[in-house]
């Protein structure tokens, strides 16, 4: 049915172009067939114009839709006072009957076109969207390749601190798939884990996960394009990568980093204040023993290594911070 449209719609314009030619051709008889040849070329720019058009629709969210329906009708709307102010100064008919049909005839294909490729998306919620964009998009969050398989965002989400919509691009998952399938059994392990935190998350009923389908095939990098869809989606990215973090808020794109996270929650201890910790290995210096936290924070107990595998009470003296 779309290659009958496109067909039928391509014979109306060369109809149309032809009508324009005939009209060129009798307005200026020494030159009657560039006259045929101007209209032909002109329902055929209309129609690739339209074909342009199309393709557009089908790779951009229903909110671009909507700004560009806004922009065809200002510009109808320009047109139509342009049309005015030439009939007045020039004549009422200067513009030919056979132009007047082929604007309406391409608003009319784009129309039909356009809105037979987003209706899907003309829900309750996209229209609260469209006229509350921001507000409804702050939310969402997408999740790249690195934090997936990091596995701690599961974690986060089971503390009912992350609100919003967890947005998870094809290719990220594609990319998941490969790493999976790796020959290397340290990248497979890798891959699966983070499948396996995918299917976590999405079998909890707090959380929405949704698998979107964007791509840009004119980029190849997958960081690239996580950047890309935060701008476009107006959401936030949310990484253990480094050098993706610089590079997404150099393009105005909102970071939230779980290492940054894992940071600002640990536990705030004081010199002076007292701890009970188990020792588990020696120290570096002489009689030195070293427990962790909870957290995975190290503790370094002077003088303990004689108390290795026993829970003692320590002071704390100093705190260093590392990264």
């Amino acid at each position: 049915m779309k290659y009958v449209t496109k067909i039928v719609y391509l014979a109306l314009c060369v109809a149309a172009g032809y009508v324009l030619g005939i009209q060129l051709a009798g307005a200026f008889p020494g030159y009657r067939f560039w006259g045929y040849a101007v209209g032909l070329a002109i329902g055929l720019i209309v129609w690739q114009l339209c074909m342009t058009v199309e393709r557009l629709a089908e790779r951009n969210p229903l909110r671009t839709i909507l700004g560009g329906t806004i922009g065809l009708f200002l510009a109808l709307l320009v047109a139509w006072w342009s049309y005015k102010l030439i009939g007045e100064l020039a004549g009422p008919d200067t513009l030919p009957g056979s132009f007047k049909f082929l604007l309406a005839m391409g608003v009319l294909y784009l129309g039909v076109r356009i809105g037979a490729l987003k209706f899907r998306e003309l829900t309750v919620g996209s229209i609260k969207s469209f006229f509350q964009a921001k507000a409804a998009d702050e939310g969402n969050k997408i999740l790249d390749t690195s934090v997936i398989i990091d596995g701690r965002i599961a974690d986060v989400c089971e503390t009912g601190f992350v609100e919003g919509k967890l947005i998870v691009p094809q290719f990220v998952l594609k990319e998941l798939q490969h790493i999976a399938d790796s020959g290397d059994p340290l990248k497979r392990n890798r891959g699966r884990r983070g499948l396996d935190i995918l299917h976590k998350l999405q079998k909890k009923s707090d959380v929405q996960v949704d698998i979107v389908d964007t791509d840009f095939p004119s980029i190849k990098e997958v960081d690239a394009k996580l950047v890309q869809l935060g701008r476009r989606m107006n959401a936030k990215l949310v990484t253990n990568d480094f050098n993706l973090n610089k590079v997404a808020r150099l393009q105005d794109v909102v970071v939230l980093n779980v290492n940054e996270l894992a940071n600002a929650v640990k536990p705030v201890v004081l010199p002076g204040e007292i701890m009970n910790v188990s020792i588990v290995k020696e120290g570096k210096e002489h009689n030195q023993g070293v427990a962790y936290l909870d957290d995975g924070t190290m503790v370094v107990v002077e003088e303990a290594k004689r108390h290795m595998g026993k829970v003692v009470e320590a002071e704390v003296t100093s705190v260093l911070q590392t990264t």
